[in-house]
């Protein structure tokens, strides 16, 4: 109760921060009846208690004790079953890693399979674009020189009409001239 002194004897203004100018507000007046009950409650319960050292070790000794109790044995493991509990999260991260490692391996081989069927995929259309602009390039020449033939086709009918009609011509010139030479007689 001696420690309380100060809070017992003090005004509410200065016990919770306030100069003497400020007016008590509602506020202030809880918090006064909440430390008075406060206060009560502490000097009765350490009526209750013994205040010497010895006690209060013991006091919290017992309560460490609860509390162990209470918790599951964490600290009362014995060296062998810590380094068996660290063996065995080492070997399950280890094998994880591992697993890990070889899916990784897996996804790597299957993206360098990948890749490589998407050059081979890449190389059969620049080839075959080659292919088809090539294939353009033959058809224009294929229909120039189908051109350049229906022309010559129609210069050689042409030519063959002009080789019947001159036929046509000299065998009339001849028998002109075989008329003439006859009434010239």
């Amino acid at each position: 109760m001696t420690e309380h002194w100060w809070l017992m004897n003090s005004p509410t203004y200065e016990r919770f921060g306030l100069h003497l100018r400020e007016k008590p507000s509602r506020y202030t007046e809880s918090l006064r009846s909440s430390w008075h009950e406060r206060l009560a409650r502490l000097d009765a319960g350490s009526s209750s208690l013994t205040s010497t050292d010895t006690d209060r070790a013991s006091t919290r000794a017992s309560a460490y004790a609860r509390r162990d109790n209470r918790l599951p044995s964490t600290g009362n493991k014995t060296e062998d079953e810590a380094q068996k509990d660290f063996k065995k999260l080492y070997e399950s991260a280890y094998n994880e890693n591992e697993k890990l490692k070889s899916n990784l391996r897996e996804a790597q081989l299957e993206l360098a399979d990948i890749k490589a069927k998407l050059e081979r995929v890449v190389k059969k259309q620049d080839h075959s674009s080659g292919q088809a602009g090539l294939l353009e390039a033959e058809k224009r020449e294929k229909r120039v020189l189908e051109r350049r033939m229906s022309e010559m086709e129609d210069d050689l009918k042409v030519l063959t009409d002009l080789k019947s009609d001159n036929q046509r011509l000299k065998d009339e010139n001849g028998a002109l001239i075989r008329v003439i030479s006859k009434l010239s007689k």
